[in-house]
This record gives structure tokens, sequence and C-alpha cells, in this order.
């Protein structure tokens, strides 16, 4: 049965379906393509950065963009986390809808349907949110419009670096935001952001600390001054792949008791074989923690697909294309191999490659001396596992025994 048509029939969420526990992918229960993720694999990582960010003593916001799984939003709550982080208005609602209720959107609210649809939410109660601030004309909008709501907008302050992405870029543009927020009742400033993936070069590293310890300096002076409106007061960076070097110079920096250091790394909960798994290999190389820690990140996502048409020697076409996996970062990756009927996947070597993608086909290189025919299914990991969680409303939970336990469903 297709994971789509078993949606159709009334399954969501909540508890495992009599149904459900009957599939399993090898027995070709589940229609092809199908995405995947192994639930000892989130298990693991999500035990693996919490105890990571509890080390260094700060809190962690994962950031939910990732996966739009509100369901995993729950699992990383339940495990410690702080906050969830996502991007944009749509993205808040779909999590409050699913009972999420402290938000942080690392972005700015620009747009009367998005302010409108924020403020929705503010006006049921129960809910936390903070957004981005960068400009005198941003905080001017929020104010013309959230005056008239009787709501307290919580904004964070983003201080960005010259060529990077948003965020204030010297003192004077700082100071100007800062005086604006302060003209507003309807207006609180409750900490600064940052977002140090933008900074590049052979010396990053040294250049992400400078520039951290900079932001830190910037959020002393604006406590000496009362700038922010009430405690706690919020420090926040980090995305998935210098997480550590933020959380340590958090940690090392001995901030006062009423802030509240923040890290927003998303991957790490799915994780891949490609740019996050080399990110991570960088981790373990630099950071102590990481390194001694027991076990590491685990790639938790696969796409299988079946072998559609073997049309010369040493090339077949699989029935899975743009439109089921990234490509962004590198095409997909063969994994396993499995021919119904046989006891168990095997895993294939590097001389097994997708050479091109289509919006529906793989092409897929192999040894001439290959055993493979129609019909067998391959299991391929992926990198950037945002662009591959987007293309499917609803993916499978496997047990170690390729049994489905859950259905996922994303609200991108």
């Amino acid at each position: 049965m297709s994971v789509t048509k078993y949606h159709e029939t009334g399954f969501c969420k909540g508890g495992v379906d009599p149904q459900l526990t009957q599939w399993n992918l090898l027995n070709e229960d589940v229609s092809l393509p199908v995405a995947v993720v192994y639930q000892s694999r989130i298990d693991n990582n999500l035990q693996w950065m919490q105890k990571f960010a509890d080390h260094y003593q700060v809190k962690l916001a994962p950031h939910g963009k990732t996966t739009m799984a509100p369901e995993l939003f729950k699992r990383q709550q339940e495990a410690g986390a702080w906050a969830i982080t996502l991007a944009s208005a749509p993205q808040v609602v779909a999590a409050y809808d699913q009972g999420l209720r402290r938000i942080m959107m690392a972005n700015q609210l620009v747009g009367k349907q998005n302010m409108r649809a924020i403020a929705a939410l503010l006006l049921k109660g129960d809910f936390t949110f903070y957004c981005l601030v960068d400009s005198v004309e941003n905080v001017q909008q929020l104010a013309r419009f959230f005056a008239t709501t009787g709501i307290t907008l919580n904004v964070l302050l983003e201080i960005g670096v010259p060529g990077g992405r948003c965020g204030c870029r010297d003192q004077q543009q700082i100071d100007a935001v800062v005086n604006e927020i302060a003209l507003h009742n309807c207006i609180q400033l409750s900490g600064i952001e940052v977002y140090e993936g933008v900074i590049h070069g052979d010396n990053a590293e040294q250049l992400i600390r400078d520039f951290l310890t900079g932001v830190i300096n910037t959020l002393d002076a604006l406590l000496a001054v009362n700038a922010f409106a009430d405690e706690p007061v919020i420090l926040t960076g980090a995305g998935s792949a210098w997480y550590d070097v933020v959380a340590e110079t958090f940690n090392e920096a001995k901030l006062a008791s009423s802030i509240i250091p923040v890290i927003r790394p998303g991957c790490y909960l799915i994780h891949d074989t490609g740019i996050y798994l080399e990110a991570q290999n960088a981790v373990n190389e630099r950071n102590q923690v990481a390194c001694e820690s027991t076990g590491d990140l685990q790639s938790a996502l696969e796409v299988w697909a079946y072998v559609q048409s073997i049309p010369e020697s040493g090339k077949a076409i699989i029935g899975m294309g743009k439109r089921d996996a990234a490509f962004d970062a590198g095409l997909p990756t063969p994994a396993l191999f499995f021919r119904p009927g046989q006891s168990a996947p095997t895993a294939v070597d590097k001389s097994w490659l997708v050479t091109d993608i289509m919006d529906q086909h793989a092409y897929l290189s192999y040894p001439e001396n290959a055993d493979i025919k129609v019909g067998d299914m391959i299991a391929f990991s992926t990198s950037h596992p945002c662009l591959t969680f987007d293309k499917w409303k609803n993916i499978a939970v496997l047990d170690d025994n390729y049994q489905v336990t859950d259905i996922l469903q994303t609200y991108f």
C-alpha cells in the first residue's frame, strides 16, 4: 500500500495502527519510491545533541525547517529542547496548530499577512514567540501593525557580517535599531541573534570566534544601559556546521545569569552522508567533547526505489528522481541493494554511482559483473536532508528490521 494512500484512509499520527505494524519494506508492503527514516538512528541523534548542549550549558532550539514534521519537534522537546526554531510565518502556524508553544522565528517578520498570522496566534495566549529585526524600517512596520492589537511582540536584534545575509553590520545600525525599538511599547527587545554560517574562508573558525566575541561585548553594553525589556535575555546562534564553536564560545564567556544562551542546529536529527557528514567530521576534529562522546550522529534518511529498466550493460534506470530526493548538494548515493525474496539487504560499494538525475528517473552506473535485475530495490542516502524532506508529505518510520512503525506527516 502507498504511504500517501494510507494517509487518505485517515491515519495521521498518534499511536500505531494495527494495520501499519503489518507493513514491512522488504516485503514490498509499501509502494516505491518511498522516503524512510530509522527510529533507532533518530533516537541516537536526539540523545547525542542534547548531551552535547547540556555539557556546554546552552539551551537547544533545533531548527525545524529541516523536517517540518511536528511529531519530531515534540520528540526534540521531550528530549530537552528549550524551543523550536522556524523560518517563516506559515511554518510557525503549522507548528502551533500541532501543539508547539515556544517558537523562535530566525527571520524578520515582514508583511501584513505574516504579521496578522502571528498576531492571531499570540492573541490565543499560552504562546511564546520571538522574531528578528535588523532595520529601523522593519521595527516601524511592526509597530504600526502591533500597536492596534494589544500585543507586545518579542524581537531579537540580529547582528550580521559584511557580505553575509541579514543582520546589522555596524554599531551605528545597531544603535539606530535599538533606539527605534525603545520608542514603541508594543515592541520588546528580548535578546540578540546571529548566524555564523555565512562566514567562510581558511580561517573561518577564528573569524567566527572573533565575531561572537564582538556580539557578546555588544550584549554586555546593551545590558549595561537596560536596553532589554525584561529577563531572561536570549543570546542565540549556531547552524548545523559551527554549533560546537558557538556553544564553546558562549560557555567560555561566563554570561550573566540573566542570559539564556541558545544554539539552533537543525540537520543533526536526520544527518546525512554528504555535506553534514563533512561538517560533523570537522566538529569531531576540532572539538574534544564531540570527539570523546559515545557514538556520533547517524544518517537516518534513505529513499528506496526500484530498478526500473536496464537498457545497457552497466547502466540501470532507477524509479527515483528530482521529485523524490535532494540533488543540490550532491547526487543521491547508493547504499543498500535488496532483491525481493532474499533475507536481508546488502551494502554496495563506491563503484555503484548515480551519474545523473531527471524528474522521475536516476541513472545508476554499476560494475558490469554485478547481479542486478528489474524489480530489485535500492536504498539511496542523500546530502542536505532539508531538500529531501520537503518533497514528501508522508515519511515512513522503520525499525531495524525494516518494519514500518509510524508515519511522519510533514507541513511544508
